[in-house]
């Protein structure tokens, strides 16, 4: 795709940012425009701009408005100077299908009280929670988006025989690195916190690092291969955190 060919659907959210739309429905090749849009949007400072968050097919972008005024010359809004900025970086994105992109492995003990909703998943999908193991683990899974607690991917290209929809009562408490499935996705909870997603295993990594940089394992972009472990490896890995 070249970048003359692509519309971007800028519109206000709150007077102190913008959402860029630049498609419609989830797909990778629609992340990444995002992807491409993003790295250009962090690469070239325009003073005001605080931050910016990927989605699966649009950007946040967040502004000061009184420095994007008072820094940039011109009689138009805050707004419309950002969404110029952005709509002159869309020219330069690019797609690039040998561009490298990172494959990550999670190790998970599915099951049991690592998973508590496995038997559930299988019953409502005619399969046996072996099978569920072997679909979840046999394809790789991209990341989208890190949201809802501070690194928790949505994730999407999981595996359609094993859809589930979320629990009809969530639950109040979720163990940290808890993997779950909600409909057609599968994510990985990064915190302990209330969820509805229907756990089937939890990874021993550790998905929030908030003394590095960046301060998440997993970033949009990643490809994730989920591999499955025994309890005992699972304790093996949290022995090694020590």
């Amino acid at each position: 795709m070249k970048s003359s060919q692509l519309e971007l659907d800028i519109k206000p959210l709150g007077d102190s940012a913008l959402i860029v739309q630049l498609g419609d429905g989830i797909n990778p090749t629609l992340h990444k425009l995002v992807k491409s849009l993003s790295e250009i949007i962090s690469t070239i400072p325009f003073k005001g701009i605080i931050e910016f968050v990927p989605a699966y097919n649009n950007i946040t972008v967040y502004y000061n408005p009184f420095l994007v005024q008072n820094s940039h010359s011109g009689s138009t809004s805050a707004y419309d100077k950002v969404s110029s900025h952005i709509k002159k970086l869309a020219q330069q994105i690019t797609l690039d299908k040998n561009a490298d992109t990172r494959i990550v492995t999670i190790p998970v003990c599915y099951g049991g009280e690592f998973g508590p909703d496995l038997e559930n998943v299988a019953s409502i999908n005619n399969l046996s929670m072996e099978e569920v193991i072997d679909i979840h683990t046999s394809s790789e899974c991209l990341v989208y988006m890190l949201g809802f607690a501070p690194g928790f991917p949505f994730m999407g290209g999981m595996d359609e025989r094993i859809a589930t929809p979320r629990r009809e009562t969530p639950r109040l408490s979720i163990p940290r690195g808890s993997v779950g499935i909600a409909g057609k996705q599968t994510g990985i909870y990064s915190l302990e916190t209330p969820g509805g997603w229907q756990i089937i295993g939890r990874t021993p990594l550790d998905l929030f690092l908030p003394k590095e940089s960046p301060p998440t394992l997993l970033q949009a972009g990643d490809q994730i291969q989920f591999v499955s472990i025994t309890p005992e490896e699972y304790l093996l890995y949290e022995e090694l955190k020590k």
